[in-house]
């Protein structure tokens, strides 16, 4: 890589330097430590995969950069914190056999007049060494982080810690302009001028951003957990069926709702009601004034919460090329169906199979239909009564990027219909209200075309039959060879003329 141009014109060598030094060994699973001004947090990857496995993820809530806006200095309570939880980080690794760790520092220690210090204790206590990063270099890896997740991102990435706030922009798969900021909720507790004074504050701060990064961007990508904590609260007062963070979506409007709704609530109250800490919801009310200010000042369409961040970022760092151009999703797939299926490698034939019913389908419908092949027998273990909604269960809450809650529901639906012809009253019933009556219909057809395809489970279903879809005469045609004849028995002509009438076409059986 070549030195990267900051938006201060000053060139700066890319934090992914570091990485072509790493031995192969590490390569394989790859431990971060993100230390941050509120969170310290160790991740380990299962692999620079393009669809990232955590295989190990513990975060500690030390309050590094607490009241440091006013004193200058890091919260003593918060290193004593830190350490303990950078000692334990360390022999876990060990015990992982994952070293070296990657560590990285950004606000708190960078401004902090004893960050240096505390740098040098870290390595001399623990072995760990910490690379304190500049914003700008923050905000860089951070859009990496949603990259990795959306590899299609377009937009601007905001994300907030606990002394500041990121922006950068993000489309074609390149980070393009980022700016820091001091917009991070223990940096506002020290403005002064009561709730008004903060306001103007914000605003002035958010203006300027705005006329730096431009607000022709459509999207703001959400990174940090006080945006998830806002987005999981959203979710709360929605009464929304499912709470997987990542991809979901808020509307400005939404946005404004809740944020007025939690101005409105006892913060006591609305942590009772959701899984967040009382470390994390005392910032809840600052961070909800930034985000008010944000839509506000940027006017986006939309605002996309990321799971993905800076761990996810220095993942991406190391990837080649080609791997970042893979599909998320399908490597995620894949990699399940190597693991967990009764026999890898046949969820492509069965989609190849398939494909005569899918010739003319858009680009995204065509990767749902190949993931939903891929996916389609990893659940073969569970008790046959429960195994259609153990699919959909592990779908819909799967660790997966590139991938919509509708589109979860969607894909979770055909997977259901694959080992069940109804869903009657199916526990997951409350999540099938995120598709419309014609992506239910679409799941429903792909589910019984794989439980009809999985008949031909033999080394290749086209050695059996073939099929011919014709639309305009509503038929559906089933050539069998002269082994897909031995085949086609009678829970097999059930199942393809199920089929059919999900699709509305006449069966033709041709020996």
């Amino acid at each position: 890589m070549n030195g990267v141009t900051t938006t201060t014109g000053k060139t700066i060598e890319p934090f992914g330097k570091m990485f072509a030094k790493l031995p192969k060994r590490a390569l394989s699973r790859v431990g971060v430590v993100d230390v941050g001004s509120n969170s310290i947090r160790l991740v380990v990857f299962d692999g620079a995969a393009r669809s990232p496995a955590y295989f190990y993820n513990e975060k500690v809530m030390a309050g590094l950069g607490a009241e440091m806006a006013a004193t200058g200095r890091l919260n003593p309570a918060g290193v004593e914190r830190g350490f303990e939880a950078l000692r334990r980080f360390a022999v876990l690794a060990k015990g992982m056999d994952i070293e070296p760790l990657t560590c990285v520092a950004t606000a708190a220690v960078r401004e902090a007049e004893d960050g240096p210090d505390f740098q040098r204790r870290v390595e001399r206590e623990t072995g760990l060494r910490l690379h304190v990063i500049d914003g700008e270099e923050e905000a860089r890896l951070s859009a990496q982080g949603v990259l990795l997740g959306w590899p299609d991102a377009k937009g601007l990435v905001c994300d907030i810690g606990g002394n500041s706030m990121e922006l950068a922009e993000v489309a074609d798969g390149q980070v393009g302009q980022r700016v820091t900021s001091p917009l991070g909720p223990f940096r506002l507790q020290q403005v002064k001028g009561g709730k008004d004074g903060l306001k103007k504050h914000v605003r002035k701060i958010m203006a300027d951003l705005a006329a730096q990064m431009g607000t022709h961007h459509e999207r703001i990508y959400l990174v940090g957990g006080s945006w998830r904590a806002i987005a999981r609260l959203d979710m709360e007062r929605q009464s929304y069926p499912m709470t997987v963070l990542h991809e979901y979506r808020m509307s400005p409007k939404e946005v404004a709702d809740t944020v007025a709704w939690i101005g409105d609530s006892d913060l006591g109250t609305l942590r009772n009601q959701v899984d967040i800490s009382a470390s994390r919801m005392e910032l809840v009310p600052l961070a909800s004034q930034v985000l008010s200010a944000l839509v506000e000042a940027f006017s986006p369409a939309e605002l996309a919460v990321s799971s993905y961040g800076i761990r996810e970022g220095l993942l991406y760092e190391q990837m080649a090329e080609s791997l970042r151009k893979r599909d998320p999703l399908i490597e995620a797939a894949r990699f399940t169906e190597r693991q967990m299926a009764r026999m890898p490698g046949f969820g492509k034939k069965l989609y190849q199979f398939l494909l005569p019913i899918y010739a003319d389908v858009a680009p995204q419908r065509d990767r749902l239909v190949r993931a939903a092949c891929l996916l389609h027998d990893t659940a073969w273990r569970a008790h046959p009564d429960y195994r259609a909604d153990a699919c959909f269960d592990n779908v819909t809450r799967a660790n997966m990027a590139a991938l919509s809650h509708p589109e979860r529901v969607f894909l979770g639906l055909a997977l259901l219909h694959r080992y069940k012809n109804s869903r009657a009253n199916s526990p997951m019933a409350p999540l099938f209200r995120l598709l419309d009556e014609d992506q239910i219909r679409d799941a429903e057809i792909l589910g019984k075309a794989m439980r009809f395809g999985a008949m031909f489970a033999i080394d290749d279903p086209k050695d059996a039959a073939s099929l011919r879809y014709l639309p305009g005469k509503s038929e559906l045609h089933l050539r069998l060879t002269p082994t897909g004849r031995q085949l086609m028995g009678e829970v097999a002509h059930v199942r393809f003329k199920a089929l059919c009438s999900a699709m509305g076409v006449e069966p033709r059986v041709q020996d």
